[in-house]
């Protein structure tokens, strides 16, 4: 096993020509999270709508409807996933020889294709003065940039291969960050605030729950300060239930 071909790191299977084929799924699998993330969301919600005195009433017809249009979306697919899906074509075939700077490069790729769209309804500049989508464009350049940058670096000069990552911190961060997107406004800030912080620090091993419970609770009544009061956003502290 340990003399098997890795073929994400670039090395070429003998007698065919396409080098990297699971490095060329896995930007495919990037260039369309979104969509895959929005159909999962939507089964999760169809499924919670059972509940909706503790979720809040859903219509599984509206859903299924901004389901499509989201999937749909020109500007997402124009912007995000179609660069995405020509870079994993143009991944199957070259001799990659720093894979880790070249997928890292492709990742942030598609982060910044993302935000771009994301910030896309955003007013840019007006003449002299700046519009609130001005600062979001010029980082999500900057950081297309830099990706591509670190992309090509790993294209054409030897580094290191890919290392072997942890599953458990990722999927607690994301579980908690889908979490509080679902939680906030059947809980409100307060309680959603200390379970999501919860949530996150399960994602490591070394959690020590005493000093992380206390943490959570400073970090919850930071946020339940600074976002309804000092900058008066309508947040709802409690949950729905308590109203």
């Amino acid at each position: 096993m340990s003399k098997a071909p890795d073929r994400m790191a670039g090395v070429e299977p003998r007698g065919i020509g396409i080098r990297n084929p699971i490095g060329s799924t896995a930007v495919v699998v990037i260039a369309f999270a979104p969509q895959l993330v929005a159909i999962a969301a939507f089964l999760v919600r169809s499924i919670l709508s059972i509940a909706p005195g503790i979720f809040g009433p859903f219509s599984i017809s509206a859903g299924s409807t901004a389901l499509v249009g989201f999937i749909a979306d020109k500007n997402l697919l124009g912007l995000y996933s179609l660069p995405l899906v020509v870079i994993a074509i143009f991944t199957l075939f070259p001799r990659i020889k720093g894979p880790q700077d070249y997928y890292g490069g492709i990742v942030m790729i598609a982060v910044s294709l993302f935000a771009l769209w994301a910030s896309i309804d955003l007013a840019g500049q007006r003449g002299f003065s700046f519009g609130p989508g001005t600062a979001p464009r010029l980082f999500c350049g900057l950081l297309f940039l830099l990706g591509l940058a670190i992309a090509v670096t790993g294209l054409v000069t030897d580094g290191s291969p890919l290392q072997r990552f942890a599953v458990r911190g990722p999927l607690f961060v994301t579980l908690a960050i889908v979490f509080f997107a679902f939680a906030i406004r059947p809980l409100g800030l307060i309680l959603s605030s200390i379970l999501t912080f919860l949530i996150a620090a399960t994602g490591s091993s070394e959690t020590r729950w005493g000093e992380a419970i206390i943490v959570g609770v400073l970090l919850t009544l930071f946020c339940a300060f600074l976002f309804p009061y000092a900058l008066g956003l309508p947040f709802q502290q409690l949950p729905a239930f308590l109203q």
